[in-house]
């Protein structure tokens, strides 16, 4: 069974500038494997599969033990003694049903490396320093990006690995310690809330780079300090070579200004239809005379109420979510539309003052 990505489910989503449905089905295709399912996976992979990746491989050949569960949240006091890849795949199915997940309960060494082949980005969520040059290697071999992070004692870090866009996890670390086995949890122990943040971000960069939307952690890492209360950068880049950014997927933006809108509608032959994309109360404040009202939210489901074929200008209170409604109509067959630049407070400020403005 395939992820739906034009299900309900996923309405809130699709609704992000820039995101809409073309996003929505990029992650759906996905096929993505996380090595490591303990803390940092534990907050990874509920959020890859709630967001409707298709395919999800877990990797991992570790067991629950009890002294997991402060920071291994997709678990229970039930779970310990189950292995760690199937315990999280039983909780992800029934998460998300239609989701293909694939539990692996096997160490990644150079031996298992195989498993990538046949995966768009590996998410490196494990305790170990040695998997994690391994998983740098292995993604670089395959031209596919890693998702990495850490988390021990009150700090943890996040960043990304493409060899397409010329950086990778050796260009931050060259070299791995001379003992990989180095501080572990069990030695400094670990705020389980850091695990949490770290796991938060990778999944943010994940679904970045599946979707194609937002500018991903290529030569730059983030550094969370928990006791510090802060977040900090680190910019990197491979000797004598300059990291290459990857291009963000395109996001329309065919504007109206207030003073063309205004003579638009002074035209009743040229009038477009106009579509108020904000919520209940807002436009029990102010709205357009005669206009369309379907919140942002609901427009996905609802877009065929309207005509594709008329000249459509969409609203909102400053510009930002009728840009973003833009996706929902291209992908509908919307040729004709246009969104207001600055939206109706910026028709107040510019055309009619007598609109109330918020």
């Amino acid at each position: 069974m395939a992820v739906d990505a034009g299900g309900d489910r996923f309405l809130r989503q699709r609704a992000l500038l820039g995101f809409g449905r073309p996003a929505q089905e990029r992650l759906a295709a996905a096929r993505i494997a996380v090595i490591g399912a303990g803390g940092l996976g534990s907050a990874v992979l509920p959020v890859l599969a709630g967001a409707g990746v298709g395919a999800i491989a877990i990797v991992d050949d570790d067991t629950v033990d009890l002294a997991n569960l402060h920071r291994q949240t997709l678990y229970t006091a039930a779970d310990v003694g189950r292995g760690k890849a199937e315990a999280a795949a039983v909780a992800l199915a029934r998460m998300a049903p239609d989701a293909e997940i694939t539990p692996l309960a096997v160490r990644f060494t150079p031996d298992t490396a195989s498993l990538l082949d046949d995966v768009d980005l590996v998410v490196d969520g494990s305790d170990a320093l040695a998997t994690r040059y391994l998983a740098d290697d292995a993604a670089a071999e395959r031209d596919i990006p890693l998702v990495w992070g850490s988390a021990l004692g009150w700090a943890g870090q996040v960043g990304v690995a493409w060899e397409r866009y010329g950086v990778g996890y050796r260009d931050l670390y060259p070299e791995p310690a001379d003992d990989l086995a180095g501080d572990t949890c069990s030695t400094v122990g670990v705020l389980p809330s850091v695990c949490t943040v770290i796991g938060g971000l990778m999944a943010s960069e994940a679904l970045k780079l599946l979707s194609g939307s937002g500018d991903p952690l290529l030569g730059r890492a983030i550094v969370y300090d928990a006791r510090r209360g802060d977040l900090r950068e680190i910019a990197y880049r491979r000797e004598g070579e300059p990291v290459r950014r990857m291009p963000a997927a395109p996001v329309p933006h065919e504007t109206v200004s207030p003073a063309e809108l205004a003579a638009l509608l002074g035209t009743p032959a040229g009038a477009p239809v106009l579509l108020d994309v904000r919520e209940d109360e807002e436009v029990a404040r102010v709205t357009l005379p005669g206009a369309r009202h379907i919140p942002l939210g609901d427009l996905e489901r609802r877009v065929g109420e309207l005509d594709p074929d008329a000249a459509t200008v969409v609203y909102c209170h400053l510009g930002v979510r009728s840009a973003h409604a833009l996706d929902v109509l291209a992908a509908a067959g919307f040729r004709r539309a246009r969104h207001l630049a600055g939206g109706i407070d910026a028709y107040a400020a510019q055309v009619d003052p007598a609109l109330a403005r918020y």
